[in-house]
C-alpha cells in the first residue's frame, strides 16, 4: 500500500517547465517570511511550513505484527491537516467508510475564532458555534476550499476506495 500526494502549490508551481519534458517545477517555498524571529524566517537550512502530509494508517494483526489500513491523503493548502483530521476521525469513531467520510461536511478554523463551514450539519452545530463566540461563514455549498482527499482502506479480502466530489481525482486499489 502507498500514499502520495501530488502538488505543484499553486497554479502551475513555479512557472518553470524543464525543457523537452512538459514537468513544470513546484514552489513549496513560497511560505518563507522575511520576519526576524519567525519559525518560518527565510534562512540557509530552513524549510517553510508546508501541508505535504499523505497519510498511512497500520492496525495490528491478531499476532500483534502492524499491518496496512488505510492510506489517504486530503489536499487543500493550510486545510490539508484540518481535513485529514476530519477524515480520519469520521472512518475511526464513527465507522463511516470511505466515501462517506469524504462526502461529509466539513469545517475550517482560519484565524482566532473565525471559522468557515460546509451546509450539512444540523442548524444546531451552528447555533452552538455562534453561542460560543465563533465568526462563523456558512458556506454556500461544499467547495474546494475544505480540501479533497482519497482513500484506500484494506478489508479482510479486498479493498475499498472512495475519492471527493469537490475535486478532480481517482482512489485506485489493486
Amino acid at each position: 500500500m502507498v500514499t502520495l500526494i501530488q502538488s505543484n502549490y499553486q497554479g502551475f508551481g513555479s512557472g518553470v517547465v524543464i525543457p523537452g519534458t512538459g514537468i513544470h517545477l513546484q514552489n513549496r517555498g513560497a511560505c518563507f517570511v522575511l520576519t526576524k524571529g519567525h519559525c518560518n524566517q527565510l534562512a540557509g537550512g530552513k524549510r517553510p511550513y508546508h501541508t505535504i502530509i499523505p497519510a498511512f494508517a497500520t492496525q495490528k494483526s491478531d499476532t500483534g505484527v502492524e499491518q496496512p489500513l488505510m492510506a489517504f491523503g486530503v489536499m487543500g493548502g493550510f486545510m490539508q491537516p484540518q481535513g485529514h483530521l476530519q477524515v480520519a476521525t469520521r472512518m475511526i469513531d464513527f465507522h463511516q467508510n470511505p466515501q462517506a467520510a469524504l462526502d461529509a461536511p466539513r469545517w475550517q478554523v482560519l484565524e482566532g475564532k473565525r471559522v468557515t463551514i460546509e451546509p450539512g450539519f444540523d442548524k444546531s452545530v451552528y447555533d452552538e458555534l455562534i453561542r460560543r463566540g465563533h465568526e462563523l461563514t456558512i458556506a454556500p455549498k461544499r467547495e474546494i476550499l475544505f480540501g479533497s482527499g482519497q482513500i484506500i482502506l484494506k478489508m479482510k479480502d479486498c479493498y475499498t476506495a472512495g475519492s471527493d466530489a469537490r475535486h478532480d481525482g481517482h482512489a485506485v486499489g489493486f
